[in-house]
């Protein structure tokens, strides 16, 4: 009977051990008896289970029971006797059996007795009794069980069935506390000073705690040995499947993943939604490269501190893992890699086809320059864009070579098939991508070679152009400086052959360039049907050439019928003034003093008479006063003529006047 079953009738005391003995060294039993009537049958519940708990040892002394009937009703008293058959003794005489050390002080005696602290206690030892006989037994179970080796109970793993029911640890702490109370004697709550306590080693047998301490740290330290070996083979256990887990998946689903994904992509967008896609393959493959780490360094744990039966199996695990991780690893790297290349593949030739969209731009646009700087510029541009394409050509050669390289380091174990059929596709594409903008580059240098001839013969027209109005503007010049500064007419008829000598290659070199200006508009009409274009000087600057040739063909032909005038009448001049005694008769000749005299007057009035142009606007030569001038001289050389006719008519008056 355990005290927790009957806890309710204990509380209510109707009888205890108070732990004192009488002079027999029997124990006192003492059965209070109240002004209630005293349920018999709880007191005889209360008097099996205190007879109970002495020892055999202990019983065969005897016991001396009293009856405390000071507060009850003599029926009551008298049933107890009764029921007891005790010997009725009154309370004064008590001391003739017992010491009063040993009664309570409900009768005059000095024996502190707490009957709520002891049962506590009592209910304490019971249960640590209980538990540790359990813990006892289910840990002989769970040792034994190991011990002999079963092979089915290796093979399970560790569960319910296999753990205490109560905490060997609770019960053995629990055990230490009730121990530690016992040897101190303070079960019943006193504070010391008493040789005798209700829990005495007679009473509840401290070899019983101590006994059950022992026997339970001795099958608790078995239990975790049994417990650490069990927990490293489940650990074991646990680690193989995790990594049959992990390399299950690695070489199934992983490795299917990267089987099927191949392709390089045929621009910058496919070429990055594949690397997505890759992105979220290598997370997979993160997670479980998060459990071979967490897996390594448990497998490194056991084999720092492993038995050596385990040593071989724990590295061929690890070998395995690694050898599986590290292949797929590889795995995924080569193929970030050969994605990242692809990825610089294509954005090289997008932006090399942009470029050759751009010259092709360029290229298509008709040409209409202002003027040869412009073309230059032109010409400048096309040929920085046409070296750019070359770069670009060159880097997109250099990527897919290398990216070529790649594909073809690609073996056939990378992922576990045959990779040839894919990698021909990549290939392709790679080559046809390059040769694609081979094609157009080159397109793009024909018609640039084109383009750079037609804008050379734009620079040449515009050069014609303005080497045309260039001539004009000479040829102006020209007539300027005939009009302006050719006015002389000489003072005698030497110098004036000279004049026109020298006026002759003047018009000469009007005439070249007259003819170098014709030339060059003649070129321009040539150019312009070339080129399908229209000049834009030669409609006004062959009229003007013309224009100014017809002036200064007016104004030379005027000049020369002058300086021709003007020979003759010095020609006659001079030989009428030079005395030439062998030919009297022809100085004496009225008609050559005529005739000087008429070429004289005809040169003055000639002098007076402006140049008129096609267009009917006149000009003089030089200004008023080298009209006048070159008049003055005329009329000089006339006077000397006419002095010289009036000395051949009237020879007496010269005489006479000199």
């Amino acid at each position: 009977m355990e005290a927790s079953v009957i806890l309710p009738i204990l509380k209510k005391k109707l009888a205890f051990l108070s732990g004192g003995k009488d002079r027999r060294s029997g124990l006192i039993l003492t059965i209070p008896l109240c002004l209630e009537q005293t349920n018999m049958d709880e007191l005889s519940v209360t008097l099996d289970y205190l007879l109970s708990i002495p020892s055999e040892k202990c019983k065969a002394r005897g016991f001396t029971v009293i009856v405390d009937g000071r507060k009850s009703q003599w029926n009551v008293v008298k049933t107890v006797v009764l029921m007891l058959q005790v010997i009725l003794v009154s309370a004064n005489k008590l001391t003739r059996y017992i010491e009063p050390c040993q009664l309570t002080e409900d009768f005059g005696g000095s024996l502190t007795y707490d009957h709520m602290d002891w049962l506590n206690k009592r209910l304490v030892f019971e249960k640590f009794t209980k538990e540790s006989t359990s813990l006892l037994d289910e840990l002989a179970l769970i040792n034994n069980g190991s011990d002999k080796g079963n092979e089915q109970e290796k093979e399970r793993s560790v569960d319910l069935n296999f753990l205490p029911s109560v905490d060997p640890e609770t019960v053995l702490q629990t055990g230490h506390e009730l121990l530690s109370e016992l040897q101190q004697r303070r079960f019943n709550g006193s504070d010391g000073g008493v040789s005798w306590s209700p829990m005495d080693d007679e009473l509840l047998a401290q070899p019983q705690v101590m006994k059950l301490l022992d026997s339970l740290r001795e099958q608790y330290t078995r239990y975790q040995e049994v417990c650490r070996q069990r927990s490293k083979r489940t650990q074991l256990e646990e680690i193989q499947q995790k990594v049959m887990q992990v390399v299950n998946w690695l070489e199934g689903p992983g490795s299917e993943q990267l089987r099927a994904q191949w392709g390089i992509g045929d621009s910058i967008r496919a070429s990055q939604a594949l690397q997505q896609k890759h992105e979220e393959i290598e997370s997979q493959h993160s997670e479980w490269f998060a459990v071979y780490v967490e897996l390594n360094q448990q497998i490194a744990a056991l084999l720092n501190a492993g038995d050596e039966e385990d040593l071989v199996e724990l590295k061929s695990l690890q070998q395995q893992l690694s050898d599986v991780c590290y292949r797929q690893a590889s795995q995924l790297e080569f193929r970030q890699n050969l994605l990242q290349a692809a990825l610089e593949f294509h954005g090289v030739a997008q932006d090399l086809s942009q470029q050759l969209d751009g010259l092709l731009g360029m290229l298509c646009v008709d040409v209409a320059p202002a003027d040869g700087a412009s073309i230059q510029q032109t010409l400048k541009l096309l040929e920085e864009k046409l070296k750019s394409v070359d770069v670009g050509l060159q880097g997109l050669r250099e990527k897919g070579q290398g990216l070529l390289d790649q594909i073809s380091n690609q073996a056939s174990w990378a992922y576990g098939k045959d990779v040839t059929i894919e990698n021909k596709e990549n290939v392709d594409h790679i080559q046809g991508v390059m040769e694609d903008m081979q094609l157009r580059k080159q397109r793009c240098e024909d018609m640039v070679d084109v383009r750079r001839l037609k804008m050379l013969q734009m620079v040449q027209l515009f050069k014609c152009e303005e080497d045309a109005s260039q001539a004009v503007e000479w040829l102006s010049e020209l007539l300027d400086a005939l009009l302006k500064t050719h006015i002389r007419l000489g003072d005698d008829a030497q110098e004036t052959k000279v004049l026109l000598e020298k006026h002759r290659k003047f018009v000469d070199v009007a005439q070249s360039t007259y003819d170098y200006g014709r030339q060059l508009l003649q070129a321009t009409v040539v150019l312009c049907q070339s080129l399908r274009c229209t000049s834009r000087s030669s409609g006004d600057t062959l009229p003007r050439l013309n224009r100014v040739w017809k002036q200064f063909t007016v104004a030379s032909e005027e000049r020369v019928h002058r300086l021709e005038m003007s020979i003759a009448f010095h020609s006659n001049a001079e030989k009428i003034l030079q005395d030439c005694p062998e030919e009297p008769e022809a100085i004496n000749d009225e008609e050559q003093f005529e005739e000087v005299e008429a070429v004289g007057k005809s040169l003055l009035d000639r002098l007076t008479v402006p140049v008129v142009y096609p267009d009917g606007t006149e000009q003089y030569f030089g200004s008023p006063s080298d009209m006048a001038s070159t008049a003055e001289h005329i009329r000089d050389r006339m006077k000397l003529v006419s002095l010289k006719r009036q000395q051949l008519r009237h020879p007496e008056l010269v005489t006479t006047e000199s």
